[in-house]
């Protein structure tokens, strides 16, 4: 009887710094480190919410039952590990005798929620009552604390991705950026928008790796998506890059170079395999022959002026799509954003965040 003893208490102990240190990783640490135990309550709870946001139902209606579903997982995320704090110490709790099971849960949640209902008589006793209240209260300070960090990342990514629509349209393409510029006369004076968004890609990789339930906080408009955002810069950057005729922009292909590595970061923490160094026409891209020649002779008919040679444009363009061409389809089925040109409606993706294992980066072909 003794050595179950030990063993249950041993079990409890590991429970709680199991789940201490998977707050840890989810909160304090300032990188993107998986943590395991947030990945299944997030997975799991994933399960539930697509039961009610079926492909077959609108997208207004997919876009309601989303719009809770990362607000949700927090707080089931703060729910599980208080369950299994309170569970391990209930745990060590029997193990040093003198206690029944239901004795032994209910001293665990007076000491974990603070309450003192009931009190540990012996000298062990107190000491892992007075630890499991400092558990819990600092799980949920962790959690507070946590949440401003989220809608400060939230707010910066947000307002960029509403601003867009002044020049992209609604939703945003890279075409109609372009067109938007041509039009205007300014399709050479673009070197500020592409420093801005090439900073909000730099933050992006940042907070949506370091946070990354903020990954599923959807746009306070239906109809807009940071996902769909970073598309639409990317493309209008590689259009200009590749297609159209005017003196090298370094500024574009660094917003280019910012955008693939935030998105390919991101999808990486959540199970997408990518070539990490993809040739074009080798790895093929989602964007068809087809719909670049639609798009040039659209912004042919605006006064854009193109490229002489449009088969070489269009290796170019594919040169630089290839880089994000896999990570951004992936985010955006992973996300379910809203439709919008070469991004979401390429189709969905079923990306299931694998829990023991990172995303494995394919060699080139």
């Amino acid at each position: 009887m003794i050595a179950v003893r030990v063993v249950v208490f041993l079990l409890g102990a590991a429970v709680v710094i199991a789940t201490f240190g998977s707050a840890i990783r989810t909160v304090v640490l300032p990188r993107g480190v998986p943590a395991r135990l947030g990945r299944v309550v997030f997975r799991g709870l994933r399960v539930v919410f697509q039961l009610r946001a079926r492909p077959s139902h609108s997208y207004a209606r997919r876009d309601r039952v989303m719009a809770m579903y990362a607000p949700v997982g927090l707080l089931a995320l703060l729910a599980t590990w208080m369950a299994l704090t309170l569970a391990g110490y209930a745990g060590m709790y029997w193990a040093l005798g003198g206690r029944s099971v239901g004795d032994a849960f209910q001293v665990s949640g007076s000491s974990l929620l603070t309450l003192g209902f009931l009190e540990p008589f012996d000298g062990p006793g107190v000491a892992l009552a007075l630890s499991e209240a400092l558990v819990g209260l600092v799980l949920l300070a962790m959690l507070i604390t946590y949440l401003p960090s989220i809608y400060g990342a939230f707010s910066r990514r947000e307002a960029q991705v509403t601003a867009l629509d002044i020049r992209a349209g609604t939703p945003p393409s890279g075409v109609r950026l372009v067109e938007f510029f041509g039009i205007m006369g300014k399709i050479q004076d673009l070197g500020d928008f592409w420093g801005i968004w090439e900073r909000w890609f730099v933050d992006i990789e940042e907070s949506h790796t370091s946070f990354p339930a903020v990954v599923f906080f959807r746009s306070p408009q239906p109809d807009h998506s940071w996902v769909v955002a970073a598309g639409a810069v990317l493309d209008g950057a590689s259009l200009l890059a590749s297609s159209v005729d005017v003196p090298r922009e370094q500024r574009a292909e660094f917003a280019i170079r910012a955008g693939y590595l935030a998105l390919r970061r991101v999808a990486e923490f959540f199970g997408v395999s990518y070539h990490r160094d993809p040739h074009f026409p080798d790895q093929s891209i989602s964007v068809t022959r087809e719909e670049f020649d639609e798009v040039w002779e659209r912004l042919e008919a605006a006064g854009v002026p193109m490229k002489p040679d449009r088969e070489q444009a269009w290796q170019d363009f594919g040169g630089w799509r290839v880089n994000y061409d896999v990570p951004l389809v992936a985010l955006a089925g992973l996300t379910m954003a809203p439709v919008a040109p070469w991004s979401s409606d390429r189709g969905i993706v079923n990306v299931r965040p694998p829990i023991f294992r990172r995303a494995r980066q394919l060699p080139p072909d």
